[in-house]
């Protein structure tokens, strides 16, 4: 009896070692299963800074965000460069128009007007079509004083207008109202006008 006792102490006594070494096993298990964040790596995610920001974004784009910052860059250069080339071009223009004033003096006098007009209202015209010569801006103020007597059409602003869509004077007068023949008379007028008036 006592040895049969003993045997039946000694089968419980291993059940209960390995249902611990069961338990354990498990437990270690849980820890390391996919539920949980891998070593080193806190469970909030990764360290604040790293995988993100600016930094990672065109790994994360395949390179298509360093394209987009690039081709903006390269937009507003151009749009730079665009607005340094027209003010450059304006300026040799007022220049141009300067010298053609100090060379001939007495031009404003004789074409009825001053110098200092026709210079104020050059730049104002730059600033519209910067390629407009000073002698296309002159004749298009003795055109409107000629023909606007008889063509309400005709002024100043609207021959440049139609230079600065890229008309000659003669198509621009046309496009006016102005006859072909009465157009071509009147520009050749003005050009004796102002050669006339260019003379010392």
């Amino acid at each position: 009896m006592h040895s049969k006792i003993k045997s039946l102490t000694i089968v419980l006594m291993t059940c209960a070692f390995l249902v611990g070494m069961e338990t354990v096993a498990s437990a270690q298990g849980r820890g390391r299963g996919q539920g949980g964040p891998p070593a080193g790596v806190p469970a909030g995610g990764p360290p604040s800074g790293v995988g993100r920001g600016i930094g990672t974004s065109s790994d994360r784009s395949n390179g298509r965000a360093d394209n987009g910052r690039s081709t903006a860059s390269d937009r507003s250069n151009g749009r730079s460069d665009a607005g340094l080339d027209r003010a450059a071009l304006q300026r040799q223009n007022v220049e141009r128009a300067d010298r053609d004033l100090n060379d001939h003096p007495e031009m404003a006098r004789r074409l009825r007007t001053t110098a200092n007009d026709l210079r104020s209202g050059y730049q104002t015209a730059l600033l519209a079509n910067p390629n407009l010569k000073f002698g296309q801006y002159v004749a298009a103020t003795r055109l409107a004083a000629n023909l606007g007597a008889r063509h309400t059409s005709i002024t100043t602003g609207a021959i440049l207008a139609g230079l600065a869509n890229g008309h000659s004077i003669g198509q621009t007068l046309q496009n006016l109202g102005v006859g072909k023949e009465q157009a071509r008379n009147a520009e050749k007028a003005v050009d004796r006008e102002i050669k006339e008036a260019k003379k010392h």
